[in-house]
């Protein structure tokens, strides 16, 4: 038997690879096949079953490019609907991987087709069982992501995780390992845990979700403090269930060098967006005009997809050589109108001449200097709100980076104020700035470090708390 978690920490989650006598299997497979793909040859072995928890909605899977690479068949629970062709497994049916069996538990409640699957050792002994979003370390998968057009409510959704849990995962035995689908990070539930996998047992003891309660109580507890759900949720969760363009075909589009002269043509077309995906301190220093900053050094999927249309063409400006990797992350999320990248990147177009933009990187204690001499600061803090609770600097306004996806968040911002920015470390503030400056608003200063130096300086800010966030 050998399984091995292949993990994506930039968007949180987990794929697995089973294999037992030169069979496998894939569970929750990126929309990036490559990497199952080369363990399959390394390891002498065919991929037989591509398993899906549910249809995800914060990433798209790369179930349809992998079948059609291997041959292998796509399984997803009951309840299942879609419009390519899949096995739809009965509640308790058992599939062969080997010597090992893999028995579908059909566990309705974060989606309604979602489905668990307990992997039983060459003994017929149950080992462990890979959960996707019904149940995470620490946590069970958010239940108010029903897609629009389906009248069950979150509180019907919850209603049936609370059942599944007590029928099909609370009776395993201790010893049974928990492989989820994602980590801490992860939009698909509230309060996951920093480990990726866990046992039984373990959850029993810890998880808030396993403990004894009452159906009520339990519904109370799930959907209690939810966040809203990133923009891009219901479209991945689309593009997962009506299928969607091969990621070679998107590659052989998106990865097109694009002279200064045709970069320049396609910015000025309507509603190109260009995204620098350099580091944030890099892309304070200059950048094309008009670009957005998402960096690659940071949860970079997860924000393209909550700030960025998805109707818009995209073209790239990238550190030189991760022109393919900003298209396969882009590719994760659903991104496919990608049309190219600027050909030598942005040190090409400084060379040329071309016209510069800036963003002032400030230290906090600058930031400090300023406030008491300048009626005119305006501190935005785009944290979110239950980050902005639990503590900013009295009279900063709160505006989440992914509000300011929206030009009218904007709205009450003057020529004749003085913008600070700031987040918790600088990543998400560099993100705010550059949305920022494409509305036309340029004065604009970076908190370089954001609130993680501000709150070591308690002497030079009047820090407070919002408690009606917290609760």
């Amino acid at each position: 038997m050998f399984i091995e978690q292949l993990y994506t920490g930039c968007i949180s989650e987990a794929a697995y690879y089973i294999e037992s006598d030169g069979i496998a299997a894939v569970i929750d497979p990126l929309r990036d096949i490559e990497e199952y793909l080369q363990l399959a040859v390394q390891r002498k072995a065919k991929i037989k079953y591509i398993f899906e928890t549910h249809f995800h909605a914060d990433f798209v899977s790369g179930h349809l490019d992998l079948a059609a690479a291997t041959g292998a068949t796509i399984v997803y629970g009951p309840d299942t609907v879609t419009k390519f062709s899949v096995h739809v497994a009965k509640d308790g049916e058992v599939f062969e991987i080997g010597k090992l069996k893999i028995k579908v538990l059909h566990t309705p409640g974060h989606t309604l087709e979602s489905s668990c699957y307990l992997l039983q050792d060459e003994s017929g002994k149950d080992h462990a069982v890979f959960t996707g979003d019904t149940l995470f370390v620490g946590d069970v998968g958010r239940p108010d992501l029903a897609q629009k057009g389906n009248e069950i409510t979150m509180e019907d959704l919850a209603g049936m995780m609370y059942v599944s849990l007590q029928n099909k995962i609370l009776p395993l035995a201790d010893e049974v390992i928990v492989y989820p689908a994602h980590g801490a990070g992860s939009s698909c539930g509230k309060s996951l845990g920093p480990e990726t996998f866990s046992t039984i047992g373990e959850q029993k003891k810890t998880n808030y979700a396993l403990q004894p309660q009452t159906r009520e109580e339990f519904i109370k507890a799930v959907t209690e403090g939810l966040a809203v759900p990133p923009q891009y949720f219901p479209i991945n969760a689309k593009i997962n269930k009506e299928g969607y363009e091969s990621l070679d075909a998107l590659m052989e589009k998106g990865l097109n060098p694009l002279s200064i002269p045709a970069f320049k043509e396609k910015a000025n077309e309507d509603g190109v967006i260009i995204l620098d995906t350099r580091i944030s301190d890099t892309f304070t220093q200059g950048f094309v005009p008009g670009s957005i900053s998402i960096g690659l050094d940071g949860r970079f999927a997860e924000w393209a997809g909550s700030i960025l249309p998805f109707d818009k063409n995209i073209i790239l400006v990238t550190e030189r050589g991760k022109e393919k990797e900003t298209i396969v992350r882009l590719a994760r999320v659903g991104f496919d109108k990608i049309e190219g990248y600027l050909e030598g990147g942005y040190e090409a177009w400084l060379a040329a001449g071309e016209k510069i933009d800036m963003i002032i990187d400030v230290e906090a204690d600058e930031l400090a200097m300023d406030m008491p001499f300048d009626p005119n600061i305006v501190i935005v803090d785009v944290r979110k709100e239950a980050e902005f609770g639990d503590g900013h600097i009295k009279e900063a306004v709160n505006i989440p980076l992914a509000d300011l996806a929206d030009p009218g968040s904007m709205a009450n911002f003057d020529d004749n104020h003085n913008i600070y920015v700031h987040c918790a470390g600088g990543y998400r503030s560099v993100i705010a700035s550059s949305l920022i400056k494409r509305q036309g608003i340029h004065n604009i200063r970076n908190v370089v470090g954001g609130w993680g130096r501000i709150k070591e300086l308690p002497e030079k800010f009047e820090i407070e708390k919002t408690a009606e966030v917290l609760n």
